[in-house]
């Protein structure tokens, strides 16, 4: 399901890591870290999850909940499927993306 959503894409130089940003338009956190993103050069793909409809939003917060057994605040980025970063404290994103 989370395949079928419509993302927004951004090139990059960097596309050493498969990059999914979950992100609310409004956060400023979220903001951050698509910047922080760009800023590196790291290809990724986002969506404002904020700007689908409800029922779909509850079901990508159920999937990402259940694969990751986490709990799922914004931003919520999945790092190459396996890897997940919830929130952004700059220092974890560097560490987990290598940079």
């Amino acid at each position: 399901m989370l395949d079928t959503l419509a993302y927004t894409r951004i090139e990059g130089a960097r596309s050493d890591h498969d990059i999914t940003v979950y992100a609310l338009s409004t956060c400023g956190f979220c903001k951050r870290a698509l910047s922080y993103l760009k800023e590196k050069g790291f290809a990724h793909r986002y969506i404002h999850v904020d700007t689908i409809p409800l029922e779909t939003k509850n079901e990508v917060k159920r999937i990402l909940k259940e694969r990751f057994k986490d709990d799922v605040a914004f931003p919520f980025a999945v790092i190459d499927g396996d890897k997940h970063l919830v929130g952004f404290i700059e220092a974890d994103w560097a560490k987990t993306l290598g940079v």
